[in-house]
Parts: C-alpha cells; sequence; structure tokens
C-alpha cells in the first residue's frame, strides 16, 4: 500500500515527484511513480519565458533574449528584459529529474502500462500490465479527449503542430531571437502561424502551428514548412529531428474528474493555458500549490480554482470556436498596441487588474463584447 501513487513520468509527475520527495514533511510517505515508458528518448522539447535566473537554467539547451512577432501589417523584433525566453529539452529534463528521484528512498519508479484504474472508500486499485498497486492518493497525467469531446458547455480547441529541426545551406536565422507568432503565412480560415527556435544562423526548430478544431494529414504541416523555409530564401536543408504534438484548448471544468483520493494533473488536470497551451511553466507553479494543499490536509475534489484569467481565455476560446480566422487579428493587435514584456506577464497570469484592463482594450472589441453577451446570457 503506497500513500501516493503517480500515473506518468512527464513534466507535471516528475515534478510532482521531485517536490514530494525533497520536502521533509512527506519523507514518511511510500510514494510510486509509474510509466509505461522509461524516458530514455528525446520526445519532445518545453519552452518557457522566466525573469532571472531559474529552477532549470543548468539543464537548458538554448535561451533567446528577444522575440519576433509577425503579423499581415505588423513586424516586431523586440527585447523581452526581464523575461528570458527558455527552451529546454526532455532528454535533459527526464535524465535530472530521474537522478534525483532515485536519490529519494521513499519514492520508486517503476515501469508498466496502467490498464484500468478502480476507486473505494480506503484506496485506490490500479491494475498494470504487470502488476497490481494500491495506494490512498492517485494523481493520474493520463489524458483522453473522449470526455472532453462529449461536453459542448465548453468550446474545444486543439494546438496541434509538426516541427522540424533543420540546418539550411544559407544564413536566414537570427539565433538572438525566438519567433514567438509568425502570421504572414496563408491562414485559410484558421489561426495558424510559424514558430522558430534559432540555434545558429542555418539551424533551428521551425514549426507550424495551428489553433483549430481539427488536425490536418501530415502532408500539410509537411508542406507549410517546405514554403516557407523557400520563402526564407534558405537554399537546401536537411531534416535532423521532427517532433509533433497536440495540446487540448478549453476552459472546460477539468477538476470534475477529481474526487478525495483521485487527482488529475497536467494536461489532464487542466494545467496547459487554455489560451496557449503552453503548460510546463504552469506545471511548476500547480504542483508547488499543490505540495501546500497536500499539507494541510484539505479534500482533494477542491484543489481547483478558476481566477479571471480563465475568464479571458473563455472568451478568446469562444471567438475562435465561432471564426477562427480571427485568431491572427487578435494577437498582431494585442502585439501591436502593447508591448511583448506586458503580454507575457498576462499570459503568466501575473498582471494586476489595471494591466489586464490594458490588455483587453488593445484587442479587437466587437469579437469579444459579442463573446461576453453570449455568455452572460
Amino acid at each position: 500500500m503506497y500513500d501516493y501513487i503517480i500515473i506518468g513520468a512527464g513534466a507535471s509527475g516528475l515534478l510532482l515527484a521531485d517536490a514530494l520527495g525533497s520536502d521533509a514533511f512527506f519523507q514518511g510517505k511510500k510514494i510510486l511513480l509509474l510509466d509505461k515508458d522509461s524516458k530514455q528518448q528525446n520526445n519532445r522539447t518545453w519552452c518557457f519565458w522566466e525573469a532571472g535566473d531559474g529552477a532549470f537554467d543548468s539543464i537548458l539547451h538554448r535561451t533567446w533574449p528577444k522575440i519576433h512577432f509577425a503579423g499581415r501589417q505588423t513586424t516586431l523584433h523586440e527585447g523581452i528584459a526581464p523575461y528570458t525566453y527558455k527552451m529546454l529539452r526532455g532528454i535533459d529534463f527526464y535524465r535530472h529529474y530521474l537522478e534525483k528521484i532515485n536519490g529519494y528512498e521513499n519514492i520508486s519508479f517503476t515501469n508498466d502500462e496502467v490498464i484500468s484504474v478502480a476507486e473505494t472508500e480506503e484506496s485506490v486499485r490500479i491494475n498494470g500490465k504487470k502488476e497490481t498497486y494500491s495506494g490512498k492518493v492517485l494523481f493520474d497525467s493520463r489524458f483522453d479527449y473522449r470526455d472532453l469531446n462529449m461536453q459542448k458547455k465548453y468550446p474545444v480547441l486543439q494546438q496541434h503542430f509538426l516541427g522540424w529541426f533543420v540546418k539550411v545551406d544559407r544564413p536566414v536565422f537570427l539565433p538572438n531571437e525566438a519567433t514567438f507568432m509568425d502570421f504572414s503565412i496563408p491562414q485559410k480560415g484558421n489561426t495558424r502561424f510559424m514558430y522558430v527556435l534559432p540555434f545558429s544562423e542555418t539551424e533551428a526548430l521551425v514549426e507550424y502551428t495551428l489553433f483549430s478544431e481539427t488536425v490536418l494529414p501530415k502532408s500539410a504541416y509537411e508542406l507549410a514548412i517546405k514554403r516557407y523555409l523557400k520563402n526564407l530564401n534558405a537554399g537546401g536543408y536537411e531534416i535532423l529531428e521532427t517532433e509533433q504534438g497536440n495540446i487540448p484548448m478549453s476552459c472546460y471544468d477539468f477538476s470534475k474528474e477529481n474526487t478525495n483520493r483521485i487527482l488529475k494533473i497536467g494536461i489532464a488536470g487542466g494545467w496547459a493555458k487554455p489560451s496557449t497551451g503552453y503548460t510546463f511553466y504552469n506545471s511548476t507553479k500547480k504542483v508547488k500549490k499543490l505540495v501546500k494543499y497536500l499539507k494541510m490536509g484539505k479534500p482533494l475534489s477542491q484543489f481547483q480554482r478558476k481566477n479571471r484569467f480563465w475568464f479571458y481565455d473563455l472568451l478568446l476560446l469562444d471567438i475562435l470556436h465561432r471564426d477562427n480566422s480571427l485568431g491572427q487579428a487578435i494577437f498582431e493587435s494585442m502585439f501591436t498596441k502593447r508591448s511583448p514584456r506586458l503580454l507575457l506577464k498576462f499570459l503568466d497570469e501575473d498582471t494586476s487588474l489595471w494591466e489586464d484592463i490594458q490588455i483587453i482594450m488593445a484587442c479587437p472589441k466587437w469579437p469579444f463584447l459579442k463573446a461576453l453577451f453570449r455568455r452572460l446570457l
């Protein structure tokens, strides 16, 4: 019988396991971390912005002091101090945190695939392919679109993307700035942009990203990247690695899945920022709050709380659900009228109410007023 079981050794699972293992309060607790994968491959990258030094600086792959935004009529190249845009490779994160977790005597990491979960009044039972496990509390990071798509109260979009790590013939990338959003590409009735993280003048991650309801055939992403590289006049290119992903964008109340013994975490717990899909840095904040909450002994079912930023995200997703082509105009208006530093602070949910109003006033008014009116009816 374990005190805590964590399903999933991704970002949220490893961060939570490390937080529990490093805190003296939980030293007497028996903890199990379960994942079907051994986490020995670089299967993803995480990016985030942060002011000053941070906990992940020693394992970062790359940082950028500036960002680039491009729209139909706007092109910005700006520094974002005191923030820095940071990139973390999955393999570096896994190795670092698995090594730390292996040093905690009260935590076990087991490779097994979860088949089913059953909850009783006294415990949670996890049936794996290899073994059966029992715990008093379960933190579950498994996500499934099924429950999300079955409800109609909140719109569901997807942030879906395919990226190529490329080496090109000509020096076309600016190594000191990350392309946050490039809307200069054809929108085709959707919210579509290129996301570029340069490592040198000739090497970069070039990613074709959409905020929309449905995904595209793989060939459509690949064609868009090819055209983008051609328009950059990059010449020939070599694909070094690829990555593909899909992040849900919804203000659905993920806490409905929680009980007093089971808490959904990570994307499955609604830890992804609904309006952007950024999850990693938000997960670090959620883990800190969760550990503090566990120490207070309060019911897990009451952990999640909505705030005003949730409502801002809801209005944006309502707009993009009704007319997905409006994304470019909304983001371009904000980046044109407000500084990137203020926008990043707002997306981090660290702004004051007055700063929120400044951001809101920079958005196209009519779509948001109509969205607000529909939600108030």
